[in-house]
């Protein structure tokens, strides 16, 4: 049939299947009517006429660093940029004359003349797309050039000025251009149309801009730093451009794909489009052909270009970054390398003993494709298999192919469902080859058995998956395998389905904790009758505990019923029955470890908030005028604050939780916060705290949701209590009223504007609910122990004391009795600064937090110059300063497994 949606060029003079000729014959005849060759069925649906390469966006963005490191060189380097500028033109000076007139000469007529040259060759090959891209291109990049000029001229530092301009030969009171307006266009026109892509044009290009650069560099029109400049720029458009408007799109068509099967000696007469099964696993597979011939059997083609191999980019770019070199192959190769290396593995393979595809053409289809031709083997992939046809007979033939090719240390690299082939008569076959590597290591060896356990486990379970391996490999080399079973090691396949199944699992055990919980707990009347007062006998309260510790017993026992181990579990506790001396502890594959990366992010940006915060003051005079006795009592009340802290979380958590420990978590969080809203940090911290401490997920994070909830009940209740004080002490330039009125008020149109958008609401009630959910429960857990309602509230009072006491006690570091403000004046403003913090999305709410607290201690009385170091000394004590302990305690709680 005719393919929906094709390439015209694959439909174009195709029959309908209605006005085929009667006299066709089948597959080997010796007669074929002309009208059905080039009949492609199932190919590519509406092939879009333009993609976005990635490799585009990966230039644009080394174009743009490229130009950042090139203006921080001149900006900071200026003796280096100097001292080149002179030796450059010290040696350009010696050139004689007429070869200066003769290159200036050729380089501004060729520079116009190339392109047009250019141009008018993809125009008589009907190529005008292109043309337009580097028309729009050139545009882009003169429209950038005349905004870089205007930025040099009149707001950049002195420094890049000096390095991208000099004083024009023609006019000492004038300066040559930053960036040259018509060498850049000619550039990216250039670059956009493909022109650095073809050999001699390439050659012509560099030339002409040799001749150019050498030209203005000798007359004395411009500086090296310019010409770099103009050069990145022009590259950095038009691979911008090309990026966002798409490059034409030069994937073969079917009929393409027929005239490259006759020009290695087949006769086609049609090819069926095969879909791929997983298109998840990086996407650079390639597109299948089934192909049947005029004689002889049939052929599967394998076609790969540029923008399928290009897919998954990003995400092997990743892996290659994040694990270590022999746990991953080049992220981005070349056609004729991904030819050469998949006909390479094809050959081995067989050469192994394994049955794998044979590979019987090869051959490029036009500069952007490349085909594979194999023999077609037909048969079914072991995804599509059912279960009971999964024999043990077939487990082990799986077995002996992967033997095959690792006796020959030939590693598969994607043992996955879709790659395992059984044919009609039961025969395992090997393929999806092209990943794989010749001459592996052990560890990629060791890889392929892990990876194969998992895939066979998933269908036919741990232990049938790891007697069938024990049965061929040996309990040597299955037990070695163990180190590297681990998910970062399987394919990305692989462990989204394990993902998949963790879930299942939790979903399981909650249903199974929610069952007990409703059969356990007895009906107490005294819970529905309301109008009944709430007290209790001594014996009804040792009644309702009893009661209490029964249905926990009951929940825990459906827990342990409910608990499933995972597959991986299950694997190594099968080959641990063969080898219990076998090792277990995963082996060292990652790089880079996300939290590594994180702290790493982290480190840096808290460094450059610093700096920015401390570069603009005098340290000297402000230390001189210091009182040291009021800055080391706001250093304790610093310090005092995070058992504040630990008390305040811990009064909320019925469980028994180290409180030296949770000490620590707090510290800890004041490096979380630096990379981190305050809110969102230390939410995120203290529940993965309390779930490492034993605690379950749901009540750590209804723990944390009731602390956080009573802490924000406190803090607007002593918000309203001091604004009162305030008040009464007559403060005018503060004035309370107006601020809580204008909280509630910004309260009141964020709650109408999300509640009146469907999609903030949905997403805000989402997440309330995921947080909250279990918050109500835990408070009535908590206020049948006053005790630890009391240690709750206590260290909330006490944490915003601590708190108040530091900024007070820093504002007397630098004030003296005519400056002091009252407490309660620094409570109002600790608080507001505060809540403000909080909301700020800035990572530990820098900038907003600093602006507010200054301003409102200026608004209740407090001169300038005593408000701003106050504040300083402050958000020092409390943010920068605690940031190196609280990476220490970060990773001293992460090795000790409690974070």
């Amino acid at each position: 049939m005719k393919q929906q949606g094709a390439h015209p060029e694959d439909t174009e003079g195709t029959p309908d299947a209605s006005s085929r000729p009667d006299t066709v014959k089948q597959p080997g005849g010796a007669h074929r009517d002309v009208a059905h060759i080039d009949e492609v069925e199932g190919d590519e649906p509406l092939l879009p006429a333009r993609v976005h390469r990635p490799s585009d966006l990966m230039r644009l963005v080394g174009g743009v660093l490229a130009v950042v490191v090139l203006l921080a060189i001149a900006a900071f380097a200026h003796g280096t940029t100097s001292g080149l500028e002179q030796d450059i033109n010290k040696g350009t000076g010696q050139a004689p004359d007429l070869l200066i007139k003769i290159a200036g000469l050729a380089s501004s007529i060729a520079i116009l003349l190339v392109p047009v040259a250019f141009a008018i060759e993809r125009l008589i090959k009907r190529d005008g797309l292109r043309i337009a891209d580097g028309v729009l291109a050139a545009v882009l990049a003169h429209g950038v050039t005349l905004a870089t000029d205007l930025w040099v001229a009149r707001a950049a530092p002195d420094s890049i000025q000096d390095a991208l301009t000099q004083p024009s030969p023609g006019d000492i009171h004038a300066l040559t251009d930053p960036v040259h307006g018509y060498l850049a266009p000619v550039i990216a026109y250039m670059t956009a149309v493909g022109m650095s892509r073809r050999p001699r044009w390439r050659a012509v290009l560099w030339v002409v801009l040799l001749l150019d650069a050498f030209s203005m560099l000798v007359t004395g029109y411009t500086t090296p730093f310019s010409i770099i400049l103009t050069v990145l720029i022009g590259w950095t458009v038009a691979y911008g451009t090309l990026y966002a408007v798409g490059s034409p799109n030069v994937r073969p068509t079917g009929r393409t794909l027929m005239a490259g099967l006759r020009t290695v000696g087949f006769r086609p007469v049609t090819a069926s489009r095969e879909e791929a099964a997983d298109a998840a696993e990086g996407g650079d597979r390639g597109r299948r052909y089934f192909v049947t011939l005029e004689d002889g059997p049939p052929l599967d083609v394998t076609v790969v270009d540029r923008e399928q191999q290009a897919q998954g980019f990003f995400y092997r770019a990743w892996r290659n970054l994040a694990l270590r070199g022999f746990a991953t192959r080049r992220s981005l190769q070349s056609l004729r390398q991904a030819l050469e290396q998949e006909a390479l593995l094809a050959y081995a393979a067989i050469a192994a003993g394994a049955n794998a595809p044979k590979l019987i053409a090869t051959s490029e289809l036009g500069p952007d494709a490349v085909m594979l031709v194999y023999e077609h083997t037909g048969g079914r992939t072991l995804d599509s298999l059912d279960d009971e046809e999964i024999t043990d007979e077939l487990l082990r033939d799986t077995w002996h192919q992967v033997m095959a090719l690792q006796s020959r240390r030939i590693a598969h690299r994607r043992l996955v469902g879709d790659a395992i082939l059984v044919d009609r008569s039961g025969t395992v076959i090997l393929t999806d080859l092209r990943g794989g590597e010749i001459a592996a290591g052990d560890l990629l060896l060791r890889m392929d058995v892990s990876q194969l356990l998992v895939t066979l486990g998933l269908r036919v379970g741990a232990e049938r998956a790891v007697a069938s391996a024990l049965s061929v490999l040996g309990p040597d080399a299955v037990a070695d395998c163990l180190p590297m079973l681990q998910p970062i090691a399987l394919s990305r396949s692989t462990r989204a389905t394990l993902r998949r199944l963790a879930r299942e699992r939790a979903e399981r055990e909650r249903e199974a904790v929610l069952e007990a919980s409703r059969h356990s707990r007895p009906a107490r009347a005294h819970d529905a009758d309301v109008s009944r007062p709430v007290v209790l006998e001594k014996a009804d309260k040792k009644a309702v505990r009893a009661e209490q510790r029964a249905e926990k017993r009951a929940i825990d026992e459906a827990l342990d019923e409910a608990r499933e181990e995972d597959l991986l579990s299950q694997i190594r506790q099968e080959v641990l029955r063969i080898r219990p001396q076998a090792p277990v502890e995963p082996a060292r594959l990652e790089r880079v470890r996300p939290r590594t990366l994180i702290s790493l992010i982290a480190g840096a940006i808290g460094a450059y908030f610093l700096l920015t915060q401390l570069t603009h003051i005098e340290f000297g005079p402000l230390i001189s005028n210091a009182e040291w006795g009021w800055v080391a009592a706001a250093v304790l009340f610093s310090a005092l604050s995070y058992v504040a802290a630990a008390m305040a979380l811990l009064g909320f958590v019925p469980e028994r939780v180290p409180f030296p420990r949770t000490v620590a978590a707090q510290v800890a969080g004041s490096f979380v916060k630096i990379v981190a809203p305050a809110a969102v940090g230390g939410v995120a911290l203290n529940t993965r705290f309390l779930q490492r401490a034993g605690v379950r997920p749901g009540l750590a994070v209804a723990s944390v949701g009731a602390s956080q909830l009573f802490g924000l009940g406190c803090h607007i209740l002593m918000l309203l209590a001091f604004g009162y004080l305030t008040g009464t002490e007559k403060t005018p330039s503060l004035s309370p009223s107006r601020t809580v009125i204008g909280g509630l008020l910004t309260v009141a149109v964020l709650v109408l504007v999300v509640t009146s958008v469907p999609f903030l609401r949905k997403f805000v009630v989402t997440r309330v609910r995921s947080l909250f959910a279990g918050v109500v429960p835990r408070m009535l857990d908590v206020l049948q122990r006053p005790q630890k309602l009391v240690t709750g509230i206590g260290g909330m009072l006490l944490l915003t004391a601590c708190f108040v006491m530091c900024l007070d006690a820093s504002i007397r570091a630098f004030g003296d009795e005519s400056t002091s403000v009252s407490i309660a004046s620094v409570a109002v403003v600790f608080l507001a600064g505060n809540a403000l913090g909080s909301a700020a999305p800035t990572p530990g709410g820098v900038g907003a937090v600093e602006a507010t607290l200054t301003v409102g201690l200026i608004a209740v009385g407090l001169p300038k110059e005593v408000a701003a170091p106050a504040v300083l000394l402050f958000r020092l004590l409390t943010l920068w300063l605690p940031v190196l302990p609280g990476w220490l305690a970060f990773n001293h709680l992460t090795r000790k497994a409690a974070l």
